[in-house]
């Protein structure tokens, strides 16, 4: 095993991935939800999801959680430290702590951004709310991601939009600072949707703007499927770590836009390119890879893939994808670089890109006590099936219809 191979072990042992607990539920689209037996209709069904995700491919400790959706009373940080007692006793802990501030109807016109005072106010009370949950939990992020934006020119002012969303980031910011310290803000954005005009936090500068604005803890959130076409997502990522402002990913992959697919299933060098990008930052630091603080987390809700089986496949595809990212060899991409050696270059990338690196991941999961292949693993344990007679049977006890968590 060369240098590059020993040095991808090593980063493996760094390299974390945060599940979503809302992939384990039952979700949909807007046109319908397609239910699955085997979905979780509890948050601890969710956890216990999420806990053989991470005993079967050692890479997710912590789980991301929305606060309406795990917590039984999102005002009170005993129902989040009661959430993280249920995380420990599947062996995971709570992760990233997702803020709603779109479901309910007074944020129809928004809600930081809202022309309505009263929705601005209630978007600040869940987020403060939010935040005491986040220190009992002892997580140590939170996201905010915005429904909001206008469907028509002239519906609303978007400069005084952008000029409120400056303040709360700011405010959320600041009380982070002094109630749940060492905590991180991270702010994403997306082109469209729900909003068709405009977005508010439409791309990777305006969401830098509004960190730089808030303070130092606040970083930009990437996720991979909120760009447009054609949009160079490993360029954002470089400039981003540049400047200090890359906090992290939501990883899936897209044909179109923000389709929720599992990372890798369409454009697998793109994900090897941003990797290629971490890897190349933290080479020309001198740091060992996996070593820069970065959230890797999963935003995925399979309406048709089995659940468990897309994300224990999506954290696969990262791991492989990762590994390949650190056999670059890097001194010699920066000799061809600097002759100006472009086809030298690329063929570099494209080696590590084409590696087989099967036995880098069988020797660290056999390392790890896992199993050689999660994904074989887990169907050939019958989970899915398993979990599905015994979740139906559990609902029919408690008189529950099998319903989505939001469409």
């Amino acid at each position: 095993m060369n240098k590059h191979a020993t040095a991808a072990l090593r980063a493996l042992d760094r390299f974390q991935i945060e599940l979503p607990s809302w992939g384990f539920a039952d979700t949909g689209t807007r046109f319908g939800k397609f239910f699955q037996a085997a979905a979780a209709s509890t948050t601890e069904e969710k956890l216990h999801d999420a806990g053989l995700v991470h005993e079967l491919t050692g890479s997710c400790p912590t789980v991301a959680v929305h606060v309406l959706w795990d917590f039984d009373d999102p005002s009170d940080p005993a129902s989040a430290k009661a959430t993280a007692k249920l995380a420990r006793k599947h062996g995971v802990k709570l992760g990233c702590i997702n803020p709603n501030v779109f479901q309910d109807q007074h944020y129809k016109l928004g809600s930081f951004c809202s022309p309505d005072a009263k929705a601005r106010r209630a978007a600040m009370d869940h987020t403060l709310d939010s935040i005491a949950l986040g220190k009992a939990a002892g997580s140590k992020s939170m996201a905010v991601w915005l429904a909001d934006g206008t469907n028509y020119p002239g519906q609303d002012n978007i400069r005084r939009r952008f000029n409120d969303l400056k303040a709360a980031m700011r405010k959320t910011h600041d009380k982070m600072a002094k109630a749940w310290k060492g905590a991180t803000l991270l702010i994403e954005y997306k082109p469209f949707e729900p909003a068709f005009y405009h977005t508010d936090i439409p791309d990777w500068g305006a969401s830098h703007l509004l960190c730089q604005h808030a303070g130092k803890n606040a970083k930009v959130l990437v996720d991979t499927g909120h760009h447009l076409p054609g949009c160079n997502i490993e360029q954002i990522v470089a400039l981003l770590l540049n400047e200090g402002r890359l906090g992290g990913f939501h990883f899936n992959d897209r044909k179109y836009a923000d389709d929720d697919l599992t990372l890798g299933s369409i454009d697998p060098y793109a994900v090897f390119r941003i990797f290629h990008e971490i890897c190349q930052f933290e080479f020309d630091a001198g740091k060992d890879y996996g070593t820069t603080k970065i959230d890797y987390m999963i935003d995925q809700s399979h309406n048709l893939k089995p659940k468990l089986e897309a994300m224990v496949q999506t954290v696969c595809e990262a791991q492989k994808l990762f590994v390949k990212a650190c056999l670059v060899d890097r001194a010699a991409l920066l000799k061809a670089q600097s002759k100006g050696d472009i086809t030298g270059a690329e063929s570099l990338l494209k080696a590590a890109f084409d590696a087989d690196v099967t036995p880098i991941l069988t020797k660290w999961r056999k390392s790890k006590g896992l199993t050689a292949d999660p994904l074989a693993e887990l169907r050939r344990r019958g989970v899915v099936a398993k979990l599905g007679k015994e979740r139906a049977k559990a609902r029919r006890q408690r008189g529950e219809a099998q319903s989505a968590s939001y469409a």
